[in-house]
């Protein structure tokens, strides 16, 4: 087993500068922990295989579903199955 490593997100975001790139920064019970910076809109798609987790750590980001969509400012996250 290896040693825990802790993950500092703001030296973490700070070694990368590309959008809609995620970079992985750890792994759990066999999920990619991803962080990824997002600039304007991206296209509309699902995941058949897996869940999401969106964490906004700075700025703002909204989802959106069919039927409806959710703002998240910082702090807040959101789970899609």
């Amino acid at each position: 087993m290896s040693r825990p490593q802790k993950v500092n997100l703001a030296e973490s975001f700070g070694a990368f500068s590309e959008h809609w790139r995620p970079k992985i920064v750890g792994e759990l019970n066999g999920q990619e922990v991803k962080l990824a910076k997002f600039r304007g809109e991206f296209v509309w798609h699902q995941h058949e295989d897996a869940d999401e987790m969106f964490l906004v750590w700075r700025g703002c980001m909204r989802v959106e579903f069919r039927d409806h969509q959710v703002q998240l400012g910082p702090g807040e996250f959101l789970i899609v199955p």
